[in-house]
């Protein structure tokens, strides 16, 4: 074993004896200075004032140039695993969105009793109807305060709100769509995981409870219904929920009250109400790209016969003409596929209108 005053790596080897023979115990070898932990100043730093002899080596600049490499990329290593680690770890991940759902569609027909009254004014018909004191158009369509959520800002819940509010309007007031013409303004609102069923319930109606386009959207058949005015009343409610940390829901629920008459024929007007309730949701995702998913809509829609095929257009009674006596449609519960059942209501005889007898 080396003593004290031996070099690191032994005694170096030589011969014997001679007249260095007094000095071995203060010879060094390379591996000596190596391991030094003073190192002497050169010249010309000894030259400044008040510069001591020696200076202290690190233990950094004692190892070797190979190991220095191999601790650093240990280190790198051990950090980007740690890294990982705690980015699996996190308690605060942000929770994944749930996938949008189908929408599910109800439709209830209300039938009157007696014969549907009408008038050549319009304005006669709404101001002595319930729908008297209604706004027009999109300025009955109103939004309640924004405030935050626990996991959403109150600029969030406000862009949710808005967009339900836009999606109300074009689905329900504009004049193109409740004609039957061009509904593009409501799909450009829709979630992309939406518009597979949009698009069939548009080119297919089918009373089916998912595939039905008066749930996406209010429009009358041209060939048979006209607007006798383009002012619509409405009334209504939008409020709204956190659903889950990752997503808001928008509940809505109007009352929409259009003039309207025959496409061909008698210039009298009638009146025809939607009561219209949907459930709306909002992921970060939609909030961002301004869509909407629609998961819910229940309409109320009268006058109309219980045996009115309201899935592709809603089919109101005019001004004069009486429900058939015919109720609901036949429900088979032996068929297979979706399970249906038609229901129909009594439309009561004071939602109508009683304009004054001319």
């Amino acid at each position: 074993m080396n003593g004290p005053g031996d070099p690191p790596e032994g005694t170096p080897e030589g011969p014997q004896g001679g007249g260095d023979e007094e000095y071995r115990s203060v010879v060094f070898d390379e591996s000596f200075v190596r391991a030094a932990r003073l190192q002497e100043f050169s010249a010309r730093e000894r030259m400044d004032d008040h510069a001591p002899a020696v200076r202290t080596r690190h233990a950094w600049a004692r190892v070797s140039a190979s190991r220095q490499v191999l601790l650093l990329v240990m280190l790198i290593a051990l950090a980007f695993g740690t890294a990982v680690y705690m980015g699996l770890r996190h308690p605060y991940k942000e929770p994944r969105p749930p996938s949008a759902e189908a929408l599910r569609t109800a439709i209830v027909p209300l039938a009157p009793r007696d014969a549907v009254p009408g008038a050549a004014s319009v304005k006669d018909l709404f101001d002595n109807s319930p729908a008297a004191q209604f706004r027009d158009g999109a300025e009955g369509v109103t939004l309640p305060a924004a405030r935050r959520t626990q996991n959403f800002s109150e600029s969030l819940v406000m862009a949710a709100l808005a967009t339900a509010k836009e999606y109300t309007v074009k689905s329900a007031l504009d004049p193109a769509v409740l004609t039957g013409g061009n509904h593009r303004t409501v799909r450009l609102l829709l979630a992309p995981t939406q518009l597979a069923q949009f698009d069939r319930s548009l080119s297919h109606p089918a009373d089916d409870g998912r595939y039905a386009a008066t749930g996406w959207l209010i429009r009358f058949d041209p060939a048979q219904v006209a607007l006798a005015d383009r002012t619509v009343r409405t009334q209504g409610t939008f409020s709204i929920t956190e659903a889950s940390p990752a997503a808001l829901e928008v509940a809505s629920d109007h009352t929409f009250v259009y003039a309207v008459r025959a496409a061909k024929g008698p210039e009298e007007a009638s009146l025809f109400t939607v009561r219209r309730t949907m459930r709306f949701r909002f992921d970060r995702d939609n909030l961002q790209e301004h869509q909407v998913q629609v998961l819910q809509s229940h309409l109320l829609a009268g006058p109309q016969s219980c045996s009115a095929e309201d899935a592709g257009y809603l089919r109101p009674l005019l001004a004069g003409q009486k429900a058939a006596a015919a109720g609901p449609k036949g429900t088979d519960p032996y068929a297979p596929g979706p399970t249906t059942s038609d229901v129909c209501g009594a439309l009561a005889p004071s939602s109508l209108s009683t304009p004054p007898k001319p």
